[in-house]
């Protein structure tokens, strides 16, 4: 159950970035509806619960977790550059949308494969 709502907030939170950063193009003022500016946070705070939970669950920790790592890093980097596209105007906007989704892309694979970085293939091994 848990499984399945992390990946229906996935899709959501990206097709909120999405629409955001449209709307901040050709009708920002829409923009400032309420419900427009807390649902995102909403969205991507139950993804990220949901995330939690998962790695909880299903012992993730336990083995190799560099993918964890990787993803977290990846997710910074997504927020990043998700704000300054929503904040900036021109080529600028595009460059940092762009490297938003190529945040999400690379998210979304470390997800199904489960592995990350090269240089973040920890284990959780005693010293």
């Amino acid at each position: 159950m848990i499984k399945l709502i992390h990946i229906i907030f996935i899709f959501t939170s990206f097709i909120s970035f999405f629409s955001r950063v449209t709307l901040s193009v050709f009708k920002p003022a829409i923009l400032q509806n309420k419900i427009i500016k807390i649902a995102p946070h909403v969205i991507d705070t139950i993804l990220l619960v949901s995330g939690i939970v998962l790695v909880i669950q299903g012992n993730w920790l336990d083995g190799e977790f560099g993918w964890i790592l990787s993803k977290f890093i990846l997710l910074l980097c997504y927020i990043i550059l998700g704000v300054m596209a929503m904040r900036l105007n021109g080529a600028k906007r595009w460059v940092a949308f762009a490297g938003a989704i190529a945040c999400y892309v690379y998210i979304f694979i470390i997800a199904i494969s489960k592995t990350g970085f090269i240089l973040f293939t920890l284990k959780n091994t005693p010293f």
